[in-house]
């Protein structure tokens, strides 16, 4: 470790890179190469800050596993020479790549915290420079040599959210985003308030892992009133379907129709992965806590119990991507492996 921490911010794309023209109105690209002369408050951190940039900055809306195979190489390439990342990414689907970095990273020792912004850095009233200096200083931040935090991490508006605990609440408002079942795990006021006690800590001393297979053939299905046999089965048996993330009533309540219970039954046979989440902002799969839950189909139904639609999209693509086998993909998806579920 370097005596003062080098920190390697990244840009993916995103409002945060944008910077207003006075004069014409119209948003450019940031010139990270002079972040210090462009926000001078960050020499006031006592670490060293390199940048790179997506080769064609994306907005985050047309994300895809490339791109986070992409990012987790370009965090590969560069860990060994860096102490902490910072990675500036389009606030729409952060929630999503935060939380698929947090499984294709193994053992992760160093913090990686994602961050963004709702108004571009030159604007006048821009949330960017608060969420970008203070992402900066939480990835700088060191007890005994150590990095405080060593995981994947979300800055936005005076909170640092573990990654894959994460959703996206508003569109209009700089508390862009909230952690519905686990608290923060640092919040920024005049000082930095850091909750040492849930902060994520591997007890083993095996090096980092980077995963680079990720599996897509999976779909997400939001259960309602109204959902119908002829439009779900012909989507849910399309060929080459591995996996499907159900967005269940209450405590993981379904449909006991005849055809949705057959349709389940069906598709467990055909060793597609079904996990159960619940579509409510908070809470926790309660598995046959009521006759209508949908583990009560069928017994392999997988139990996502409080897990986000980011995290649980996430862990599927990566357990898939990785040939879990699929006698062993229930017990691995209910087994909580980066602090993702409780």
């Amino acid at each position: 470790m370097n005596a003062k921490p080098h920190i390697l911010l990244i840009y993916t794309g995103g409002t945060i890179g944008m910077i207003k023209e006075y004069t014409s109105g119209a948003l450019k690209a940031f010139d990270f190469s002079n972040l210090e002369k462009q926000i001078p408050e960050l020499k006031q951190i006592d670490c060293c800050i390199d940048s790179k940039s997506f080769e064609t900055p994306i907005d985050s809306s047309t994300i895809t596993p490339e791109h986070w195979i992409h990012l987790v190489e370009l965090i590969e390439s560069n860990y060994k020479l860096y102490d902490g990342f910072v990675v500036l990414h389009g606030s729409d689907t952060m929630s999503y790549t935060a939380s698929v970095m947090s499984f294709m990273i193994e053992n992760l020792e160093k913090p990686i915290i994602f961050t963004g912004s709702q108004l571009p850095i030159g604007d006048l009233r821009t949330d960017a420079k608060e969420n970008l200096i203070t992402a900066i200083q939480i990835a700088a931040l060191r007890e005994n040599g150590t990095p405080v935090i060593q995981e994947v991490g979300l800055y936005f508006e005076y909170k640092l959210y573990r990654a894959n605990r994460t959703t996206k609440i508003s569109a209009a408002h700089f508390n862009a985003f909230t952690s519905p079942n686990y608290p923060c795990l640092i919040e920024s006021g005049v000082s930095l308030e850091v909750h040492k006690s849930i902060l994520l800590r591997h007890q083993h001393s095996s090096d980092v892992i980077f995963h680079k297979s990720l599996e897509r053939s999976i779909i997400l299905i939001k259960l309602f009133p109204g959902i119908s046999e002829a439009i779900l089965k012909p989507l849910l048996m399309t060929e080459g379907l591995k996996g499907i993330i159900v967005e269940s009533f209450g405590a993981g309540n379904a449909p006991m129709f005849d055809w949705f219970k057959s349709l389940i039954n069906e598709l467990v046979a055909k060793g597609i992965q079904i996990v159960t989440i619940t579509q409510c902002f908070g809470g926790s799969v309660l598995p046959s806590h009521y006759e209508t839950s949908l583990t009560r189909i069928n017994n392999q139904i997988i139990n996502g119990k409080d897990m986000t639609t980011e995290a649980a999209l996430a862990k599927m693509m990566f357990l898939l991507g990785q040939k879990t086998p699929l006698k062993c993909f229930k017990d691995a998806f209910e087994k909580e492996i980066r602090g993702e579920m409780k």
